[in-house]
């Protein structure tokens, strides 16, 4: 299992835009098709908000690639 560490810079990320900057989506909207149909989960739990904040702690997961999210 693939693991990605995202350091953030903000208060949050739009999980949309985290797939897209960490190279999982090619493109912003390939990224919102990824969420909807239910192939992400965050924090074990399947996600299918597309702007859903992600804050720091939170761990997303696609396919085999986790994303641990870090306060940057």
């Amino acid at each position: 299992m693939p693991n990605l560490d995202f350091m953030l810079t903000g208060d949050y990320v739009e999980l949309h835009n985290l797939l897209k900057i960490t190279g999982l989506a090619d493109s912003g909207g390939s990224a919102k098709l990824i969420v909807a149909s239910g192939a992400v989960t965050v924090d074990g739990q399947v996600e299918l908000r597309k702007t859903c904040k992600i804050r720091a702690g939170q761990v997303v997961l696609l396919g085999d690639t986790r994303i641990a999210v870090h306060e940057a």
